[in-house]
């Protein structure tokens, strides 16, 4: 490490400056931007070296998940990178009641530190390790799309079609938490948060998914 302001800079949340006097901090927000160009730069490049038949929408497909909300939040609670942020109290809470995008904006402001101090193969050897080499089999193999796949799910089950309730709406409105319900055939089956009612809803019908796979199986278990 050569020079530490980049990576004070990358756990400073906006809301904490909020708690300081004008003008004695910058927030991470710079940083974001730049440290999302560098990862879909590097995501990018290990995809079309390690993937060299695949055409242009498998790629960029094969990104958008390596780089998802999901994917970046796992990194950062990995790394517990929460435990390193400062930001307000209210952000505090935003992130404990299972808001994501704080998380995933730190890691790209991570990244960018990492880029603007050891430069670009810094960055992709951290890439690499904390993202890359965790996720690339598992995320490239599955579908993110959970709400299609509950979706094909219940409908080829004769369920019908989900129904999503938002059933709470809370934290500040600069980085709100969205509580959503998912019903299939009139029952509960699943419960998500997140910081938009989109993530909530995809939290949601992972969980539901979770939930009817396991109560299938114990069905083919006590049938034996």
């Amino acid at each position: 490490m050569r020079n530490k302001d980049y990576f004070l800079q990358s756990v400073i949340h906006r809301s904490y400056l909020q708690l300081c006097p004008p003008g004695q901090f910058q927030s991470n927000e710079r940083m974001e931007f730049l440290g999302d160009s560098v990862l879909n730069q590097i995501v990018g490049e290990y995809l079309y070296h390690a993937f060299p038949d695949a055409e242009e929408g498998q790629l960029s497909k094969m990104r958008s998940r390596l780089v998802s909300r999901y994917a970046l939040a796992e990194c950062a609670r990995r790394m517990q990178l929460v435990d390193f942020l400062l930001m307000s109290p209210s952000a505090h809470q935003s992130v404990a009641d299972g808001s994501e995008s704080i998380l995933v904006d730190a890691v790209e402001a991570f990244v960018a530190a990492i880029y603007l101090d050891g430069g670009y193969n810094a960055a992709r050897a951290f890439i690499s390790r904390h993202l890359l080499e965790v996720f690339a089999d598992t995320r490239m193999a599955h579908d993110d799309n959970y709400k299609s796949r509950l979706l094909e799910y219940s409908q080829g089950r004769g369920m019908g079609t989900p129904r999503y309730v938002t059933v709470d709406e809370s934290g500040p409105d600069h980085n709100p938490v969205f509580t959503v319900e998912v019903q299939v055939g009139g029952i509960p089956v699943g419960e998500g948060k997140g910081g938009n009612k989109k993530s909530a809803e995809q939290n949601a019908a992972s969980r539901a998914l979770a939930y009817l796979h396991s109560q299938e199986s114990g069905s083919s278990l006590s049938s034996l």
